[in-house]
């Protein structure tokens, strides 16, 4: 743990407040997004030379909260090497909580890697609740379904943007349908997370890039609404949000790694669900973070600077 991190010291500032789900036991879940352990790598905005710290950091804090489990939407390494997978676990070991996670881009097999990344059943078997994806889990009273939007060895292996293959949307589909009011987990966001994107390009930034986008974005979407979802819980973007797409809610989780260095938990109960941000970092760790993304690229500068903005609107959705 970083000496000036306290963990626990905070009970967190709240992001959002939802209708639903709702649960007639309270149900607390944590959700980690984009850990990028890189335990041989330093620098880029991704801070790698801090991200296993961080990922401690984030692991003693969730330890002081009573969670009854604990999600990641992806991305737990830098680029799916067997040596950061181990990293990982070796800091999910001190969890004091189950752990489960579906995948990310950077968790997948791509054809420029340079080493040989586990295959998605390998990762299914570290860290899903059951034999691969979908999976539905019910933790108190709240159903939680994991989406693999990532990928496989034999999809999406040449590029970086995320989908579900078509063969793989029946599962999918009755994943979600089957499940009752669930939260839904992918790494991948709802097209109407990249329009906020794209509209700030247009406004603001016109040489800011759009990251890696879903493919199929508006037919994954209406997969999750077949099953009237509460709420999805995203990651990739590395920054808090919410928007409505449709009759779905996507709730993006902030990174561990870069700014601003957090995790969420989301509380459900008998009126709905609360969502509040946790810094895995100090007061200046986050400075330092948000300095390094500014200055990273324009677009990393232009996430910060959404980030930053969003993080002073808070709560971002009320009911």
């Amino acid at each position: 743990m970083s000496p000036s991190f306290e963990p626990g010291a905070s009970s967190g500032t709240v992001m959002a407040t939802l209708e639903r789900p709702t649960a007639e036991t309270e149900t607390t879940l944590a959700i980690v997004a984009d850990p990028h352990v890189a335990v041989r790598s330093e620098g880029s905005s991704k801070l790698f030379h801090l991200t296993e710290s961080h990922l401690r950091n984030t692991v003693a804090d969730i330890n002081h909260r009573n969670v009854d489990a604990v999600f990641s939407v992806g991305d737990l390494t830098k680029d799916g090497e067997s040596w950061n997978f181990e990293a990982v676990d070796a800091v999910l070991a001190e969890l004091d909580a189950p752990f489960h996670a579906v995948p990310g881009n950077h968790d997948v097999s791509k054809t420029r890697d340079n080493h040989q990344t586990p295959p998605i059943d390998a990762f299914a078997e570290r860290y899903a609740p059951a034999s691969g994806f979908p999976f539905h889990i019910q933790v108190g009273d709240v159903d939680v379904v994991g989406l693999n939007t990532a990928g496989t060895e034999s999809f999406l292996t040449d590029t970086h943007q995320g989908g579900i293959a078509t063969a793989a949307r029946p599962a999918a589909r009755e994943a979600v349908e089957t499940a009752d009011d669930p939260i839904v987990l992918s790494h991948f966001n709802l097209p109407a997370t990249f329009d906020q994107l794209r509209a700030h390009r247009d406004d603001v930034a016109p040489d800011m890039g759009i990251p890696p986008t879903t493919r199929d974005g508006a037919a994954i979407r209406d997969l999750l609404a077949s099953g009237d979802p509460a709420v999805v819980f995203t990651g990739h973007l590395h920054m808090p949000g919410t928007v409505s797409d449709g009759t779905v809610r996507e709730v993006m989780m902030p990174t561990t790694c870069s700014f601003p260095q957090a995790y969420c938990t989301a509380t459900v109960g008998l009126n709905g669900t609360t969502v509040r941000f946790h810094p895995v970092a100090s007061a200046a760790g986050l400075r330092t973070g948000f300095t390094i993304r500014s200055q990273s690229s324009t677009t990393s500068g232009e996430l910060a600077a959404i980030a930053a903005n969003r993080l002073a609107r808070f709560p971002l959705v009320e009911r």
